[in-house]
């Protein structure tokens, strides 16, 4: 089953890339903890993930099952800060939870205890408190990894913009799932999902998912467009795993120790990539001062101790820091001994 959406050319103007919406990508999250798939990329993460969920966090898995259809305002497009939205939650309308869970009680069963939840607010609460400790435990550890990961992804995209326009960046999203069919962009949804949408000026919300692994989502009812999440990482034939290690902040004054494990100039490499995630091997030579073949040398250096990541968009060459090369750069500088 195929969802459309229609396209004129002003839609083509005013569709954009914006980071991942904090719901929508909890959510995926949710979703891919209770899916079995992916067990090298994701394998690491679900492990730690059930140790610390409490057993209240199955009132969200109940409520976003890893297949089929989840209520809108739990999975909302909107955008903002992870917090902002989980209290925004708590102040939902009555009549939205009404509307939401009647809808995908036409799809599938809801829950027992779902049927009264928009005229209990116990029950409401206690919702509430499962998605802040789903959250807590699934995503935020990790939401400047998936923002850093993200921002890559939206550099590599833009640059497909410029190289081959808008209509390049549609057909490329996720090939597998998602096919573009001037004018009319044609989504395979996981959950059977069929239908079309006709943007009328609008444009559209593009949005890039750490989490959404495989399946493309789409929220039509976003404003102020309609939103389509679709999967980072696609273009990686082996992905390296999610999340090994949560990445360490930085202390304010403080500085990594990259210079003196790396060298001066691979360091500024890596830091370079970190500024500009997606720049091209030739970018990064013009960025640092030195010679497109010693950015390479370098860059492939990098690659290969697993701090960095290179994809190929055409013939070239795109990279970005993996969570390894994100920690690295985030470990605080011990301080020197005074004598």
């Amino acid at each position: 089953m195929v969802y459309r959406i229609h396209f004129t050319l002003e839609d083509l103007a005013r569709t954009r890339i914006a980071p991942p919406p904090p719901l929508m990508e909890l959510s995926a999250a949710v979703r891919s903890l209770q899916d079995r798939s992916h067990p090298i990329r994701l394998g690491a993460w679900r492990r730690a993930a059930f140790t610390s969920l409490d057993p209240k966090a199955r009132m969200v898995l109940d409520l976003i099952p890893p297949g089929g259809w989840a209520p809108t305002f739990l999975t909302t497009a909107d955008i903002g800060g992870p917090h902002e939205l989980l209290e925004q939650v708590r102040a939902i309308p009555r009549s939205q939870i009404r509307k939401d869970l009647a809808h995908v009680a036409e799809w599938q069963p809801l829950p027992p205890w779902a049927h009264h939840l928009a005229y209990d607010s116990d029950l409401l609460r206690q919702l509430c408190d499962s998605l802040d400790h789903v959250y807590a435990v699934l995503m935020s550890p990790h939401w400047a990894h998936i923002t850093s990961e993200a921002a890559a992804d939206r550099g590599r995209r833009m640059r497909q913009v410029l190289v081959g326009g808008m209509e390049h960046l549609l057909a490329s999203l996720h090939p597998r799932r998602i096919c573009w069919n001037p004018p009319v962009l044609e989504i395979a949804m996981r959950s059977g999902f069929d239908g079309d949408l006709h943007l009328e000026g609008s444009g559209l919300l593009l949005t890039p998912s750490v989490f959404g692994a495989e399946d493309p989502a789409i929220d039509i009812d976003a404003k102020p467009q309609p939103v389509v999440r679709y999967p980072i990482g696609q273009q990686v034939a082996n992905p390296l795993p999610l999340f090994t290690q949560p990445p360490h902040p930085v202390p304010p004054g403080s500085r990594s120790p990259v210079v003196s494990l790396l060298g001066k100039t691979r360091a500024s490499v890596l830091h370079t990539i970190a500024d500009h995630p997606g720049s091209s091997t030739k970018e990064l030579a013009a960025l640092i001062g030195i010679s497109p073949p010693s950015a390479s040398e370098h860059a492939t250096t990098l690659r290969a101790a697993g701090l960095i990541r290179t994809v190929r968009d055409r013939n070239t060459a795109l990279h970005s820091l993996t969570s390894l090369g994100l920690a690295l750069l985030n470990t605080p500088q011990h301080p020197v001994p005074q004598a």
